[in-house]
């Protein structure tokens, strides 16, 4: 298991974008060298985990529990096939693109070392919006990328340090729970009624997701 790329972004103009001033940094780019992690502040506060890294819209993007988002470079060359396209490394707006490790299928609250130093924690699944829609020119997108369930992962930082393509990723931690990125995603698009099993991941959870959860339990029950 490892990083292909380390992929970062600049704020730039584009008629998708429905960020301030009308930017986003959806369009990122391998970059060459180290790259410092760490934890960027609180969502609506802090951008991304990475630095050089733009996000522009801080009210649904980055912050602490979405300080780095994964995606797994075999969910990239499916995409590939079924769109009959070339997706580089980044494009889908991925901080990390990685190799032989199942993003989809980790488990909430899993720990992840990256290189040397830096850990990050799994916290979520990334829910698709008219930005990465417009970014990637593909009607129906936002539909078709959430039928196939496979959103890839938000991270935050546990330990801070220097990441570069080519680095091992190493499985540290593995909770005693069965909430995958992938059932959280499903709760949270198309399956509301598999909400309850998320309080299972705890304060693993992003706490937005984790709110509505319990909120849910409350209305309906488990």
């Amino acid at each position: 298991m490892k990083l292909l790329s380390v992929n970062l972004g600049r704020a730039e103009a584009a008629p998708y974008a429905d960020g301030p001033g009308g930017v986003t940094g959806i369009d990122k780019q391998p970059v060459d060298g180290p790259v410092r992690v760490s934890a960027p502040g609180p969502k609506g506060v802090g951008g991304s985990g990475l630095a050089g890294d733009a996000v522009c819209k801080l009210e649904h993007h980055g912050g602490h529990d979405q300080a780095v988002y994964a995606m797994a470079r075999e969910d990239l060359d499916e995409w590939e096939r079924e769109l009959g396209r070339t997706l580089a490394d980044g494009a889908f707006g991925e901080n990390l693109t990685t190799s032989g490790l199942d993003v989809s299928g980790a488990l909430i609250g899993e720990r992840w070392r990256v290189g040397p130093e830096v850990v990050l924690e799994v916290t979520s699944g990334r829910i698709p919006c008219r930005t990465f829609q417009g970014h990637l020119g593909e009607k129906g997108w936002v539909k078709r990328f959430t039928q196939r369930g496979a959103p890839g992962a938000y991270l935050r930082v546990i330990v801070p340090g220097e990441i570069r393509a080519g680095d091992a990723v190493e499985i540290v931690h593995r909770p005693g729970h069965d909430v995958t990125v992938a059932l959280q995603f499903r709760a949270v698009t198309t399956e509301r009624t598999l909400l309850p099993r998320l309080l299972a991941a705890g304060e693993a959870l992003h706490p937005e997701l984790l709110r509505t959860a319990r909120e849910y339990e409350e209305k309906y029950g488990a």
